[in-house]
């Protein structure tokens, strides 16, 4: 009976590891993901963040969202936070939920993709709930583009989320609403190894970066000096 126990719980452990394998995997793929879309944002002039909005950044969320089915709208999809410190060192990126956005379906496409940068350390807090609606909880509104920064009213840089996405019908000063994000205790914990949840790994030392997230921490730093 012991040997067979010993044989059970070694079976269900060498089944166990490729799974769990397969799932970091999927956890590096999503910060890679958006790793990719902040690039692809800052390397077209139609949607770069202007260095000013950059320098007012407390916290940057980048979203990868999809459309579910044949439902006009966004319904799932994932992204991630990034804080700035009080050290003025940025924080490793947390995994986040998102859904329920939609911008017309960026032109018609399947997906959209946004960069919300977040200019308060009390609207970063209230990424803790269960659910934050942007747009609703904090006031969004389109962020200015690298050519019209010089031009906007001062006032909308100190809007609690400069909204980007690839909708060119988004313009600066627009109030807008892009669904939800949420925290993912449960994906942070299995991607970090840890029991530490969105404000320790946001605002604490207690996790030290893996070499996966490096990238894109040292992108959002490259960007807001």
């Amino acid at each position: 009976m012991k040997k067979l126990l010993l044989l059970a719980i070694s079976l269900v452990t060498f089944l166990a590891a490729p799974a769990r394998a397969s799932e970091f995997e999927d956890f590096v793929g999503e910060v890679e993901t958006c790793e990719a879309v902040l690039q692809e944002f800052m390397a077209n002039r139609e949607t770069a963040i202007p260095a000013e909005v950059w320098s007012r950044a407390r916290a940057v969320v980048i979203v990868n969202q999809f459309r579910a089915g044949f439902i006009f709208g966004v319904k799932g999809g994932w992204g991630v936070v990034l804080a700035k410190k009080p050290n003025g060192q940025w924080s490793i990126p947390v995994l986040l939920k998102a859904g329920e956005a939609s911008f017309g379906l960026q032109a018609g496409g399947a997906k959209v993709e946004g960069v919300y940068i977040i200019t308060n350390d009390e609207t970063v807090k209230m990424l803790y709930r269960a659910r934050f609606n942007v747009g609703v909880d904090a006031k969004a509104v389109g962020g200015p583009k690298w050519r019209e920064v010089e031009t906007v009213n001062r006032d909308l840089l100190d809007s609690p989320v400069l909204v980007y996405t690839k909708n060119k019908g988004l313009f600066a000063g627009a109030t807008v609403k892009t669904g939800y994000i949420a925290r993912n205790d449960e994906a942070n914990r299995r991607f970090y190894n840890t029991f530490y949840s969105m404000p320790e790994l946001l605002y604490g030392d207690f996790v030290q970066p893996i070499p996966e997230v490096q990238p894109l921490m040292n992108l959002v730093a490259s960007y807001a000096r």
